[in-house]
């Protein structure tokens, strides 16, 4: 039986109103503290009072983070951790399984194979590397919220999707998240795990993501774009509720909808600075793109997504404008697509699933990936040498990672600056 976990603002606050302390663990790394959690794969939380000393609230975040004078980080919002299986039985016909992505750094990534995948007699498949939102500080790839939005993406499109699991902020600071995001494609370009030996089609690579996991995705492919050291060709880009910012205004950030907006302007300023430890402000290239970043993309496609009452719309909008305007790869008029939800906030595709709208946008998602484009005049040598090793290489299997890495619980519907010329702000 399907259940529609609808949230409505009162839902909400009642589910801000449960709230988790994060404390330090020190002398500890995250894989050794997820390998003591190994008798509850998806253990709560433990729950504690603030100690008298840390009334004090040093930067206040909601409905994302607190910090604390004490140095504790309070992430508001909390959802159980869901265990991998490879039983695609216990997953509606998607087998999963978490593994290490690279040790030193402690980045791991749940991978999500659809049964489809066994069943194409030798067709490989579309590989998705997403990348979890939360303002770079909340979520997890092992979360019940994106281990569940990510397996129905999986299904629908038949492709097999990396959800990466990287390390946040304040503990790990911007740029730690697209280092991360980074090593983790790097990783799916080395094609040491058998789900990605034998069954993904790497020349239809996909980065997706959601929120900050939209801005990672994007700064990934302009690395790749740079000379970064990518082995893999990008296809396409598929950027949901993006967290862009600046400190100019859009109309989008001072809308307020039945007098609340979800994110106000005024904390989302404050974010970029908190997510990079104060050492950047919001005009840096990676928060507010550069034209000359934009143009240089390679790859062949990108979908936009926007949510008609997110204070972040009009960036969004005014990013699939600017690739338009930028890339010389969108001269042909499908190469830029622009979904945008009517009535419905940032995030809302994920706490709402089988509301119309969030159908909609997954069937936008579905189509995209799955469109057949011509293939490449020329493929670039290292992209040739990657698609004719496939299945012929050494498949050593990656360590696996039976319990998340992090053992606290998030849940969020969610570098210098460069002087440049940037695009006009209509679209």
């Amino acid at each position: 039986m399907l259940v529609n976990f609808d949230l409505t603002r009162d839902a909400c606050k009642a589910l801000f109103a449960t709230k988790v302390i994060d404390t330090p663990l020190l002398g500890t790394s995250k894989l050794h503290q997820a390998r003591t959690m190994q008798a509850s794969k998806s253990s709560p939380p433990v729950l504690r009072k603030k100690d008298d000393g840390e009334e004090d609230i040093t930067v206040d975040l909601y409905p994302f983070i607190r910090e604390y004078k004490g140095g504790s980080v309070e992430r508001l919002l909390h959802s159980p951790f869901v265990a991998a299986s490879e039983d695609p039985a216990d997953n509606r016909g998607v087998a999963t399984r978490d593994v290490v992505v690279d040790k030193s750094t402690d980045v791991s990534a749940r991978l999500f194979l659809p049964s489809v995948a066994a069943a194409s007699a030798g067709e490989r498949i579309p590989v998705v590397m997403y990348v979890h939102g939360g303002s770079f500080c909340t979520e997890s790839a092992f979360s019940r919220t994106y281990h569940n939005y990510i397996r129905s993406l999986a299904a629908r499109a038949g492709a097999l999707v990396v959800s990466v699991e990287y390390n946040l902020a304040p503990e790990h600071p911007v740029p730690a998240a697209y280092d991360d995001a980074w090593a983790a494609l790097q990783w799916v370009a080395t094609l040491s795990d058998p789900w990605i030996s034998n069954y993904a089609d790497l020349g239809r690579t996909f980065l997706a993501g959601d929120s900050a996991g939209g801005n990672i995705v994007y700064n990934t492919a302009v690395r790749a774009a740079s000379g970064g050291g990518s082995r893999i060709y990008i296809e396409g880009l598929v950027i949901v509720h993006p967290y862009f910012w600046g400190t100019d205004r859009l109309s989008s950030s001072e809308a307020v909808w039945d007098g609340i907006a979800m994110f106000a302007p005024e904390a989302i300023d404050r974010l970029w600075p908190f997510a990079t430890a104060g050492r950047l402000g919001n005009d840096d290239r990676r928060v507010n793109p550069l034209d000359e970043d934009i143009a240089s993309l390679r790859c062949r496609r990108v979908l936009v997504a926007v949510a008609d009452k997110d204070t972040l719309r009009d960036r969004g909008r005014r990013l699939a404008s600017r690739m338009r305007d930028c890339c010389s790869w969108a001269d042909d008029e499908n190469a830029v697509t622009l979904v945008e939800s009517e009535g419905e906030d940032h995030g809302f595709h994920l706490y709402n699933p089988l509301r119309a709208t969030s159908k909609i946008l997954m069937e936008s998602i579905v189509r995209f990936i799955n469109q057949r484009t011509a293939p490449l005049p020329l493929q670039l040598p290292q992209v040739q040498e990657l698609l004719a090793c496939q299945g012929k290489m050494h498949r050593a299997v990656q360590p696996v990672l039976r319990v998340p890495t992090r053992p606290y619980m998030d849940v969020h519907g969610y570098g210098t600056a460069h002087e440049s010329q940037r695009c006009g702000d209509t679209y």
